[in-house]
């Protein structure tokens, strides 16, 4: 999250630099397309120190309150944060720096809020519903893991359930949603190996499904024991392997 937050941070304060009065034809969106007509219409001079102001604003103000929320709070407020909160200053920034393009169309710019809004609108039901909890149920045939990446497994497809301490350590999400602590989907590890992770919370230790394919599952609920939904499940499905 740190490494996101300082990625983040220096590239917003890097645009605020990058774009200059002698290259805002060539380099700021809007402003390029227009002719030279147009230009002379938009007050550049005063527009540039806005956009560099709001950019090292955005940058600074987006690494102190990320950091706050990952570490006073919870990483998951981070996450949120991390989403939502450079979509709303954008929003803001193109409504108000309207302004600056007097006597210009700024149809572009009401597009530029309403295409905006909508993508706001669906990160949050992404956030949404990555953050309702996927839950687990098994019967004495089959485990069924719920959500957007649910699967059945049937008791002839389980290799063996046990629980570990710790969760492979991923390099990249290959189809999934990862946000905080909370991990759904498909991931590469480190060794080159595809797991798919449900994982409600940090809540360890994790169960570990390895299906008799050599797929591996990582669980994890949300506020439920892991070790009682295992008793449980040994209960229900006593002839399966279990690993101690």
């Amino acid at each position: 999250m740190m490494y996101v937050l300082i990625g983040m941070s220096l590239l917003f304060v890097t645009i605020g630099f990058i774009v200059t009065e002698n290259n805002a034809k060539y380099l700021l969106s809007g402003y390029n397309t227009m002719s030279e007509e147009e230009r002379k219409k938009v007050d550049i001079k005063a527009y540039i120190p806005y956009f560099r102001k709001f950019h090292i604003f955005l940058g600074v103000s987006f690494f102190l309150f990320g950091t706050l929320l990952t570490y006073l709070i919870h990483e998951n407020a981070g996450g949120i944060f991390l989403g939502v909160y450079p979509i709303l200053a954008y929003i803001y920034f193109i409504w108000t720096s309207s302004t600056y393009f007097t006597g210009v169309p700024t149809k572009g710019n009401k597009i530029g809020v309403f295409i905006l809004v909508g993508t706001l609108i669906f990160v949050i039901g992404l956030i949404g519903l990555g953050f309702k909890e996927d839950k687990i149920i098994f019967n004495s045939h089959s485990i069924e893991f719920k959500g957007s990446y649910g699967e059945v497994v049937t008791q002839t497809e389980i290799q063996s359930i046990e629980l570990v301490d710790d969760k492979p350590k991923t390099t990249m999400k290959t189809n999934g949603f990862a946000l905080g602590t909370i991990q759904k989907g498909y991931f590469k590890t480190d060794k080159d190996e595809i797991v798919k992770l449900i994982l409600n919370s940090d809540n360890k230790p994790y169960l570990l499904l390895t299906k008799s394919n050599g797929t591996k599952i990582y669980f994890s609920a949300k506020e439920e024991s892991n070790e009682k939904l295992l008793n449980e499940i040994k209960k229900t499905l006593p002839d399966i392997l279990y690993k101690k």
